[in-house]
């Protein structure tokens, strides 16, 4: 086994004039060294993002990664040069022998400053990379109309998805039977495949893919990177092993979710009703675009309305580029960004028109009769309960007992703050992520095998599926074994992102599932001589519903009907429409005034996430999505100097939640079964990430209003909220 060590740049925007690596190939033990220009017209870049038919653009400028840089470098960290050697010391030892001379650039640093900054790429001749414009219904006459214009700014910054397992690849190459096989941590086996394929000039079928459990994603696995060609190319062309494992502070400077500023403008009536939003939006795309750099920006736009019935839209949205690591999909893609900046909106409402904040909302909420609802902006929403799921949470929470502790509490004493947000989070993405396939496999002995081109990394599909293979065949989960993440073993997938799991790839193996049963059925229905509507599979028995002492057994049954040739089933799903889950959470806080302390009190959450196949891991998905959250309202934001350097790329500074000061939450459901799919599905996997931060924001901030502080930007750590405080008592810091 080989190891490599990557050499990264050190300069935010720079350009390359000359590269020596002669002392770090003559270091011991160290085989390859390769830098970009080394790769010229043997590796292309990193494929591009696609935006397919459902998802219209203005305009589109893709600036694609290179494997290795080769003129220039555009971020801190970006791949300039690897060394492959027998261990991981000796090849971390050579890179530093590597001498490059730059040319150091002016980086740009804020997004707001890109439009008018050089051009970081000029063969684009602009850094204004993504435009998307969505207008629907009247907004002149909509504020033509309004009682009253709520007005606010708010930027969400740059987060680190930081799952538990980094990145890592593993490539071996057997001559003898030319065959490739990597070992990568992905979300996305199959299509890594179809990359290397194109990539290095192999046939598919020479490729073998394998994603092992992978711990954790977030978003940041679902893209491709240099290093996922990069080893791969060094397996084949050395003929050895080789390794590659991502480090926390490579991960920290490779990719980043958020980094969105929002402008917004809100025509109100005076009760509270909304005539009509504008919005300017700048998304910080980063250098460079990885796979899902655009999807993000143009998620907050297409779905800044949220659960509301708005009936004027005018948004403008554009992802700029900067001297910072690519951005792209991270938990919930798009909708805690527009969240914030929406349920922010709705509470500064409350506040100027002197209303609560939940009625604020309910008065918006599209109608329960309005469904199937589509947006102004052509958005199609599938049934839900949002009114009722609202009051359940209220309910939880035991809001107006909080909202008169609020007002009872004296000035000397911690300020309680009550934050509410409701939201929508759509499942399945478009195009091929809206599809996928399964196949299942029954032996003689009543086994089960059940192949999905899901790629789990957390999420408990393959409990989920053993479920449903349960249900349909009346057998125990024991006996049932869940193949994914292999292309050898499983030739189809398209892998797991945009909560499509379940949906998706539920429904495919559904699909599969219900043939399987029906031919079961038939001939168990020859053998009792009953009607094969009257098959029942209950306890590893098949029985005759109506005669319930008229049964065979299931492996009976299975050895009957292999004898009659192989069951195999294939199953596959198109999703039609994407189904939206609606979530409703509500937080108590407690602000010190003196330290500016925050004490979770009360944490509830409420989610419609239509037919449930496994509470338990729909409550782990719900926990991990509210902490996630909990650390980018309070502490969690990358921080860069003005010379485009990360100030926070270590977890001793990047500041992520921790188990003991998280509160204990209180969860509950309401069940709108979806009629996008069989099983009747919301996705559930990014919803409580969406509101989860500016519910927090909102109970801080309404902890704060008292003191004439209107809105401050997350995170909200004690020394911004300290400040705020000082200066509305016209302290000096």
């Amino acid at each position: 086994m080989l190891h490599v060590a990557v050499l990264r740049s050190p300069h935010a925007h720079a350009v390359l004039k000359a590269i020596d690596t002669t002392s770090a190939r003559n270091q011991p033990s160290v085989v390859a060294v390769l830098h970009g220009r080394d790769l010229d017209g043997v590796l292309g870049s990193i494929p591009p993002p696609v935006m397919g038919p459902g998802r219209p653009v203005d305009a589109l400028r893709i600036p694609t990664h290179p494997v290795l840089a080769t003129d220039r470098v555009c971020y801190t960290g970006q791949p300039l040069a690897i060394v492959a050697a027998e261990s991981l010391a000796l090849a971390q030892d050579a890179v530093e022998h590597i001498e490059i001379e730059y040319e150091v650039r002016l980086p740009v640093v804020e997004p707001l400053d890109a439009e008018a900054a050089p051009v970081i790429h000029p063969e684009l001749g602009s850094n204004v990379a993504l435009h998307v414009h969505e207008q629907g219904g009247d907004p002149e006459a909509a504020f033509a109309q309004a009682d009253h214009v709520i007005r606010q700014r708010y930027n969400v910054p740059r987060l680190a998805p930081a799952p538990l397992e980094t990145r890592g690849v593993v490539a071996d190459y057997q001559p003898q039977t030319d065959q490739l096989t990597v070992w990568n941590s992905t979300q996305a086996p199959h299509r890594i495949r179809v990359h290397l394929s194109e990539l290095l000039n192999r046939p598919e079928d020479a490729i073998r893919v394998i994603a092992p459990d992978v711990g954790g994603s977030f978003g940041i696995k679902d893209c491709m990177f240099p290093e996922d060609v990069l080893i791969p190319y060094l397996a084949l062309r050395l003929g050895r092993p080789v390794k590659w494992i991502e480090s926390r502070r490579e991960h920290l400077l490779a990719y980043h979710g958020r980094g969105q500023e929002f402008d917004i403008e809100a025509a109100v009536k005076r009760d509270g009703s909304i005539l009509g939003i504008r919005a300017e939006i700048v998304a910080d795309m980063g250098a460079y675009m990885l796979r899902t750099t655009p999807f993000p920006a143009f998620n907050a736009c297409r779905r800044l309305t949220g659960p509301y019935h708005i009936p004027a839209v005018q948004i403008d949205m554009r992802g700029v580029l900067t001297n910072k690591p690519p951005t792209g999909a991270y938990r919930g893609t798009g909708g805690p960004e527009s969240a914030f900046c929406m349920e922010r909106t709705l509470d500064l409402i409350a506040r100027d028109l002197g209303l609560d904040p939940a009625e604020v909302r309910r008065r918006n909420f599209i109608p329960q009769d309005a469904f199937p609802y589509r947006t102004v902006t052509g958005v199609a929403y599938d049934p839900g309960q949002y009114d009722q799921t609202l009051t359940r949470m209220l309910e939880c929470l035991d809001y107006p007992h909080w909202r008169a502790e609020a007002e009872r509490r004296q000035p000397y004493e911690p300020r309680i703050g009550v934050g509410l947000a409701t939201c929508l989070k759509s499942s399945g993405a478009s195009g091929d992520h809206r599809h996928e396939q399964a196949r299942v496999q029954i032996e003689s002995t009543g086994e089960v095998t059940i192949d999905t081109g899901i790629s789990p990394h957390g999420q408990g599909s393959e409990t989920a599926f053993a479920q449903l293979a349960a249900d349909a065949l009346g057998i125990e989960p024991a006996h049932i074994r869940v193949r994914h993440s292999d292309t050898t073993l499983v030739p189809f997938g398209e892998g797991t992102s945009a909560s499509r799991g379940l949906i998706v790839g539920g429904s495919a193996v559904y699909t599969a599932l219900q043939a399987a049963r029906q031919q079961l059925a038939q001939i168990a229905a020859h053998e009792l001589a009953c009607p094969v509507e009257d098959i029942d599979f209950q306890d590893a028995n098949v029985l005759n519903r109506r005669q319930p002492d008229a049964t065979i057994s299931y492996t009976h049954l299975t050895n009957l009907a292999h004898s009659r040739g192989a069951l195999v089933f294939g199953g596959s799903y198109t999703l039609p429409e994407n189904p939206f889950t609606f979530g409703a959470h509500g937080v108590v806080v407690e602000v010190d005034p003196e330290t500016a302390a925050i004490t979770i009190l009360r944490y509830v959450g409420v989610h419609d996430c239509g037919h449930i196949i496994n509470p338990k891991l729909v409550e782990g998905q719900i926990h991990g999505g509210i902490v996630q959250g909990i650390g980018q309202a309070l502490t969690e934001d990358m921080v860069y100097s003005p010379e485009g350097q990360l100030l926070n790329g270590s977890l001793l500074d990047y500041a992520m939640p921790r188990a003991p000061a998280m509160p204990a939450f209180t969860l509950d459901t309401v069940t709108t079964q979806s009629p996008t799919n069989p099983l009747g599905a919301k996705g559930i996997g990014s919803v409580a990430t969406v509101p989860a931060p500016v519910a927090v924001a909102n109970a801080v901030l309404d902890a704060l209003s008292g003191l004439g502080i209107r809105h401050l930007d997350m995170p909200l750590t004690p020394d911004k909220i300290w400040r705020a405080l000082c200066d509305a008592r016209g302290e000096t810091v």
